[in-house]
């Protein structure tokens, strides 16, 4: 995946000739990064952007070379057959947009410990015109007018004029060329797409907390960091690695994919429950109808917390990168998901969100066989649900039980588990979806193996805090290990068991 990383902003000038400073050496920028003279890898042309806007190509770069004093770059803007290019000439008169800003891959660099990062080799994609340059010493150095730059075509030969035009022209044609390209690539489905947007500040200034810990960081990235409430020394994942976590959780714990999953802010929820209905009846004309009171009760699903910690060594944090928030996100979601998904299906512990197969009030069905499972209980399980529940309903049950369940066949032969000839379609059995769950019972006399139900409707699960991690670099230091102490907050818990029915192995 391709991304620019922006790491000084542009300055300007007008519709002439453009000589500017895009990188000073010698100096960070205000985020801490440094980059060596000799570092930078560049084309023979560049194209001018706007904010790095690949929509808005203004110009083109006709030479860029590192010196002692930076990268010097000169260009030229496409005045008189590009609009923005125009528009980008009268906000460089008003002086509104005085900096550059540089785009590029990085090929080699390490971490400063101050948290930024010195650069010994990238590769410039563009370099671009901004208004508030990251690093205060990307500026403009000098810029021809159009009067001047009348003056010299007037002392240059018809034939010299032609081969700058034709020059020119040739520029133009092949930016235009990667405008066409670059506006076709965004228009793409989202799903055929993978360039997605670069990094943001939260996001890198939380892989710099898992590698450096937070007393190491500079000020600007200690201010992006969003520090627990209820724990104050915990760091809470941003919203771009909670969003990725949570889709790792979904992997291991399968229970998410299918349940109600909603967010709160509070400790406990409080649910109402009805546990009667109204007393409709017939009546004739003119006949007063009776009045009927439903009656109501309440359920509580309280928030629970489960904690982990995780070492990594210092060589896989060091040799991964940017990628560190990867690696520490990957191992506690697998310890996560394994935990919560047990929980999910046979929590009953008071610590413990509580599973569906704890729930007392969802009704079984009677396999007709201690050991070996029956299709025809299948079939009564399945229609023994009320037809609302039953056409929204998934089987769930362990790897052992389904194995078990696919040899079976109906009266004619066929077998009840359908495998899916179509992408993104699950495999059914009596064309209800089955979802694998680990941690579901065992075929065993007086088991319930298998449970089939409405999971969106019947089971919830409340999250309260997704992620928060406290990086240790000293209690495992001298093994060359880093603990990571993470810790979140979920509750779950049937609302509606009515929308379930289970399976036992039994012969009544």
């Amino acid at each position: 995946m391709e991304k620019l990383e922006i790491k000084a902003e542009v300055s300007i000038d007008d519709a002439g000739t453009i000589t500017g400073l895009a990188w000073p050496f010698g100096s960070a920028d205000s985020v801490g990064d440094v980059i060596e003279k000799g570092a930078f890898a560049l084309p023979s042309r560049l194209p001018i952007l706007i904010e790095h806007d690949q929509s808005q190509v203004v110009g083109v770069w006709e030479s860029a070379a590192e010196t002692d004093a930076g990268l010097e770059v000169k260009g030229r803007l496409f005045v008189e057959g590009v609009d923005p290019a125009r528009k980008a000439r009268e906000l460089m008169q008003r002086k509104s947009i005085t900096g550059l800003s540089i785009g590029f891959h990085a090929d080699r660099f390490e971490y400063l410990p101050t948290g930024g990062r010195k650069f010994d080799g990238l590769t410039v994609t563009e370099i671009s015109l901004c208004r508030r340059p990251v690093h205060p010493g990307a500026r403009i150095t000098s810029v021809k007018s159009m009067e001047q730059e009348i003056t010299h075509m007037e002392n240059e030969s018809p034939a010299e004029a032609n081969t700058e035009l034709k020059a020119a022209n040739d520029n133009l044609a092949a930016l235009t060329s990667r405008l066409d390209k670059l506006e076709a690539k965004a228009n793409r489905p989202v799903a055929a797409n993978d360039n997605g947007d670069a990094p943001k500040e939260a996001s890198a200034a939380f892989g710099n907390f898992l590698r450096l810990g937070r007393e190491n960081l500079g000020d600007m990235h200690r201010k992006a960091l969003t520090v627990a409430n209820d724990a104050p020394n915990y760091v809470l994942a941003p919203e771009e690695v909670s969003g990725e976590f949570l889709r790792n959780l979904v992997e291991w714990s399968p229970v998410r994919s299918i349940a109600d999953v909603r967010t709160i802010g509070t400790h406990t929820i409080i649910l109402p429950k009805r546990t009667g209905v109204t007393n409709a009846k017939w009546t004739g004309e003119a006949t007063s109808s009776e009045a009927s009171q439903p009656t109501f009760d309440q359920m509580e699903i309280p928030v629970k917390e489960l904690t982990t910690h995780v070492d990594l060594s210092n060589w896989l944090i060091e040799d991964s990168g940017a990628t560190a928030e990867r690696e520490v996100r990957l191992a506690l979601a697998e310890d996560f998901a394994k935990k919560e998904g047990t929980a999910f299906v046979n929590g009953s512990a008071a610590a413990e969100p509580k599973g569906f197969m704890a729930e007392a009030g969802i009704a079984a069905h009677v396999n007709g066989h201690a050991t070996n499972i029956s299709a025809d209980a299948l079939i009564s399980l399945l229609y023994s649900l009320p037809g609302i529940f039953r056409n929204a309903g998934s089987w769930a049950m362990n790897g052992s039980t389904l194995a078990a369940v696919r040899k079976l066949k109906d009266g004619n032969g066929n077998y009840l588990w359908q495998p899916s000839y179509q992408a993104g379609q699950p495999e059914t059995i009596l064309g209800r979806p089955v979802v694998e769950l680990i941690d579901m019972p065992d075929v065993a006399a007086d088991a319930f193996p298998i449970v089939f139900g409405d999971f969106k409707t019947g089971y919830r699960i409340y999250d309260r805090l997704d992620l928060a991690i406290l990086p240790n670099h000293f209690l495992l230091a001298t093994e060359g290990l880093v603990r990571f102490h993470a810790r979140r907050r979920v509750g779950a818990g049937v609302v509606r068991p009515d929308a379930f029915r289970k399976l036992k192995m039994a012969t009544s």
